[in-house]
């Protein structure tokens, strides 16, 4: 509609349902599944803009008496209506599937109507949403979908507008493709940056200068005799409890650059503690608790959060501390060993079961530094190389952790080091924020485009086009013949359920 409410000249407004009809699924049982046969596409099958098939169900080939009513065919519009409500699909295979329920199809009573009201359902979230019934999840009817407004334009208006949308889209398709390329980009300089960090060519030139220098650190005590200083000191303070591991072997880790040293992870550790098992509640104040999901891409995140209450009396064990190293020792396979330290910036928070808390000794290694060489390729190596499965999920302890080698330069050195990766992460991490805010804002232009469209101001009218409510009669005189074939349909339904389920038993 036009700002003042009113539509432009040959348009008309119908309910959705006088142009289309959304078909439920079947209810399938789980016993009905099989390997080989017909997939069936169901609510979690619904993934971006496309239906999957790859991870979909199958049902017995003595099913197919079903795909005459619940069959889907390439290019089949489907809708979500419980959960994930409104969410459009398109069918791309040229294999038919099955419909479960909950998943709608759209059928349109003439396909002329089928690119303009296929756009037009990307602006209904709200609509539908406010149809939506339901506790624990919400579900929306066929009756409710198909109830809806819709502004009609004529035909060839319809046409051009979807023209105009796919243009415009497209454009801003490219431009988010490109965006998202950077990002890919962004990732591999980060771990170029980290790469190159513990190879040493990050501190190259000032290593070579400090070198020069008979006073500089790196010739009065380089990282090794610091590491069997802190060693002594430990063996003094622990005596008997005192114990000692094998040397690194470094036949095949990669040559240091002069005055590094490899040492083990327990080599620069003074406590490593497995966080609460104490179940969270679903509070909205108190005690914080960092769980795997609050590790992002090196960082901590304090999203999604559950709270323990303040006077929880086990809380104090689990307080973290500036430099607190976060290890996520289960997840999936892709994700378990990932790494971030806790800042005394940070909100008050403990730490659940699923990390490790790794507090470094800092005069022989910087937290920021073991992080990172933990998130690195070489890092990430190690983490592989030493994991176990159980039951779906990856496991890597904090025996196997402590026997990670770490490259380790003098303390000064070290400092650079996180100097100049907090600068190349700093950069990189902005122009990761401006990407995404540049993606959102294409989200909202998309909508405003759309929006554009169905008040009429996309492109422009044409008073030679027939109205759109002459199509709108013809539209209606297919429904009454479709209404009609509908219900001769359903009568069969239920002798072809009993038929195909004794089909599959034999």
């Amino acid at each position: 509609m036009s700002e003042n409410g009113k539509l432009p000249d040959g348009w008309t407004e119908c309910k959705l349902g006088e142009v289309l009809s959304i078909r439920n699924g079947y209810a399938f049982k789980s016993s009905d599944y099989c390997e080989i046969g017909i997939p069936l596409i169901r609510q979690t099958d619904l993934i971006g803009q496309l239906a999957r098939i790859d991870k979909a169900y199958r049902l017995p080939w003595a099913f197919q008496d079903f795909i005459a009513n619940y069959g889907i065919r390439n290019g089949d519009i489907l809708i979500g209506m419980s959960g994930s409500i409104g969410k459009l699909c398109v069918y791309k295979n040229e294999e038919p599937a099955l419909q479960n329920q909950r998943t709608g199809l759209i059928r349109f009573y003439d396909n002329g109507v089928k690119n303009y009201t296929y756009y037009y359902f990307q602006t209904l979230s709200s609509a539908l949403a406010r149809e939506s019934k339901g506790i624990a999840v919400q579900n929306v009817s066929a009756g409710d979908i198909e109830s809806l407004s819709l502004p009609l334009p004529p035909l060839q208006e319809q046409h051009r507008i979807v023209a105009k949308i796919e243009e415009l889209f497209t454009r801003l398709d490219a431009g988010v493709e490109a965006l998202k390329q950077i990002k890919q980009q962004l990732k591999r300089y980060r771990q170029a940056v980290l790469k190159h960090a513990f190879e040493g060519k990050l501190t190259q030139e000032w290593r070579e200068a400090q070198l020069k220098d008979p006073n500089s650190p790196l010739n009065t005590e380089p990282a090794a005799v610091l590491l069997e200083r802190i060693k002594a000191e430990r063996k003094k303070a622990l005596g008997k409890k005192y114990k000692e591991l094998p040397p690194v072997d470094t036949t095949d880790l990669p040559e240091l650059p002069e005055g590094w040293v490899w040492v083990r992870v327990s080599d620069i550790t003074e406590t490593m503690q497995y966080g609460t098992s104490e179940k969270a509640d679903e509070l909205t104040s108190g005690i914080p608790v960092l769980r795997m999901g609050n590790i992002q891409d090196g960082l901590l995140s304090f999203d999604n959060l559950k709270y323990y209450p303040k006077s929880a009396s086990f809380v104090r064990d689990f307080l973290l501390r500036d430099g607190d190293v976060l290890f996520n020792r289960t997840n999936s396979a892709e994700l378990v060993g990932k790494t971030a330290v806790y800042k005394g910036n940070h909100p008050k928070a403990v730490f659940a079961s699923y990390l490790i808390r790794v507090q470094t000794v800092k005069s022989a290694c910087l937290p920021e530094l073991l992080s990172w060489y933990i998130n690195s390729i070489a890092g990430r190596s190690y983490i592989n190389s030493v994991v176990s499965q159980q039951v779906g999920q990856a496991n890597v302890n904090s025996s196997k952790l402590a026997m990670m080698p770490v490259p380790i330069p003098c303390p000064e050195e070290q400092k650079e080091i996180v100097g100049i990766m907090d600068r190349c992460f700093s950069i990189a991490n902005a122009v990761e924020q401006t990407i995404d805010q540049t993606i959102a804002e294409s989200n909202r232009l998309r909508q405003s485009i759309l929006k554009r469209a169905f008040k009429g101001k996309l492109v422009p009218q044409d008073p030679n086009d027939e109205p759109a409510e002459k199509l709108l009669e013809r539209i209606r005189a297919d429904r009454e013949g479709e209404q009609e074939r509908k219900k001769n349909g359903k009568a069969v339904v239920k002798k072809s359920v009993k038929k195909s389920r004794v089909k599959a038993k034999k």
